[in-house]
């Protein structure tokens, strides 16, 4: 089953550390804070990034899965 989410991690991503995350969207906020957008990705995915910002040593703010419009 493939959905979509939104991961919020804290701060913005060097030029380094946003190269880990090539291929998804990324966006630094105005509140210091990074959206990283996973568009219909299944579960082991979804913990393949969790676990790509666990690595990095980066903290984690939250992970909302985007419900479908119908």
């Amino acid at each position: 089953c493939r959905h979509s989410y939104e991961i919020k991690i804290s701060g913005h991503l060097s030029q380094r550390r946003f190269q880990a995350f090539e291929g998804w969207k990324v966006a630094p906020t105005a509140e210091g804070q990074t959206i990283i957008s996973a568009e219909e990705i299944d579960q082991s995915a979804l913990f393949g990034l969790l676990i790509g910002i666990r690595d990095l040593g980066i903290p984690l703010i939250s992970v909302r899965r985007i419900l479908d419009k119908e």
